[in-house]
């Protein structure tokens, strides 16, 4: 695959720009379908990665919104044709007590977090199959692991992801695709603005971002299954 196309959602920003970096900057050729909601900083991303060589369109999407997905697989197709990595970064962080999260809030973080995961994957995965290859990296979280105060949606959401990356894995492991489950700890990046954490506590996205291109590059016959990334100081 000397020339993938690597489709990553979430990559207006934070783990998923830099991940469209690495992949651009790493890998001659590559093609990149980038995929968030905000368009303006998704054309600047796309920028960047062209002038480190690659292929790069953004396609404006709600990766929770099943119409908006579907158009958005339509786009990919008609650009590119097959996905040969596909990166569900997507994601968000809303911090509330369980006795005091509301409705909307939990169903948001559910739909954002764990529903796209869902959603993006039933696009692109069925070709796959077919085709007998692929790369599916699920974004979780450490709250996917264990859980936090304050974290009852965003950890029932990652959680959640963890599950579904365990049981795309077991159905798909004779198909020829490889299922990675990532649980990275505080990162550098707009999620955790704001949370008073020092960034020097903080892992930088870039090193988040490498880590996949490394599981990526290992030969067909080995698969991460699962991988913790945590910052040398702290338990975050």
């Amino acid at each position: 695959m000397s020339k993938p196309v690597v489709l990553i959602t979430g990559a207006s920003q934070g783990i998923g720009a830099a991940l469209a970096r690495v992949f651009a900057r790493a890998i001659p050729g590559v093609r990149l379908a980038l995929v968030a909601r905000n368009a303006r900083n998704l054309g600047t991303v796309a920028r960047a990665c062209v002038k480190l060589g690659a292929t790069a369109e953004a396609f404006a999407c709600d990766v929770a919104d099943e119409a908006s997905v579907a158009a958005m697989a339509r786009g990919v197709q008609r650009r590119f044709g097959a996905v040969d990595v596909l990166i569900n970064n997507a994601g968000k962080f809303t911090a509330a007590p369980f006795t005091k999260m509301r409705v909307a809030d939990f169903d948001r973080m559910i739909a954002v977090n764990l529903r796209s995961v869902f959603l993006v994957s039933r696009a692109f995965v069925p070709a796959m199959a077919r085709r007998r290859r692929g790369d599916v990296f699920n974004m979780s979280s450490i709250a996917g692991l264990i859980a936090y105060p304050g974290g009852a949606g965003y950890s029932a959401a990652k959680f959640g992801v963890t599950g579904l990356s365990k049981v795309m894995r077991a159905e798909l492991k004779d198909w020829g695709v490889r299922v990675c489950c990532v649980h990275p700890g505080a990162t550098f990046s707009p999620s955790w603005r704001g949370s008073g954490v020092p960034a020097a506590r903080m892992m930088p996205a870039a090193d988040v971002a490498r880590a996949f291109l490394d599981i990526y590059r290992l030969s067909r016959r080995t698969v991460v299954e699962e991988i913790v990334l945590r910052p040398q100081q702290g338990d975050l």
